[in-house]
């Protein structure tokens, strides 16, 4: 009878290149957008490109992975910034004008994003936009409790909204400040 194999951690070194890889990716995304391959990315981040393949087998796995970080980075925020340190009715701006600004400053991920989207027929999952999601509902129900949030507001809402930044910003159709400036007055109470 065979024993399981015990799942190793992954060394050190490997560890690093996939860290130094989704740095590289994100950095090329950011400045060119989504047509970036990935020998560029490799070239950039100073790996071979079975290296990067072994990480990140298709273009599509390496910006999902490269999203889903970019998702750990705002759950964090949301749970540091707007639902433990916000003022009270505050959190729900706070969050949304901070993922306008991360949006704003990084289109090419969010363009890489949008092309993955096309291509798999959904957009990134996993364990960070689950965690973004639970915070995201206490933040909605802070700012309710604080009576400053309508009370149908849900977290799809949110969503909803963060995809009108999203576009807003990639396709350059307007100011999107102003539009969140109008979108939370609507949701006032």
């Amino acid at each position: 009878m065979s024993r399981p194999t015990p799942r190793r951690t992954p060394r050190a070194d490997a560890a690093r290149n996939r860290d130094r890889i989704l740095a590289t990716a994100r950095t090329l995304f950011a400045e060119h957008g989504s047509g970036v391959q990935l020998p560029e990315i490799a070239r950039a981040a100073g790996v071979g490109i079975g290296t990067v393949y072994r990480h990140f087998p298709t273009h599509t796995d390496l910006v999902e992975a490269a999203a889903g970080q970019r998702f750990a980075e705002i759950e964090e925020f949301a749970r540091r910034e707007c639902r433990d340190g916000a003022e009270p009715g505050t959190a729900l701006a706070r969050y949304l004008n901070r993922v306008g600004e991360i949006l704003a400053a990084d289109r090419g991920l969010s363009a890489a994003v949008e092309s993955a989207r096309h291509s798999t027929g959904s957009e990134p999952r996993g364990e960070a936009r689950t965690r973004l999601e639970a915070v995201l509902g206490e933040i909605v129900e802070l700012d309710r409790a604080a009576g400053t949030l309508r009370a149908d507001c849900t977290v799809a809402d949110v969503y909803l909204i963060v995809g009108a930044l999203s576009a807003t910003i990639r396709t350059g159709a307007g100011d999107w400040r102003r539009l969140l400036a109008v979108v939370l007055d609507g949701l006032h109470r």
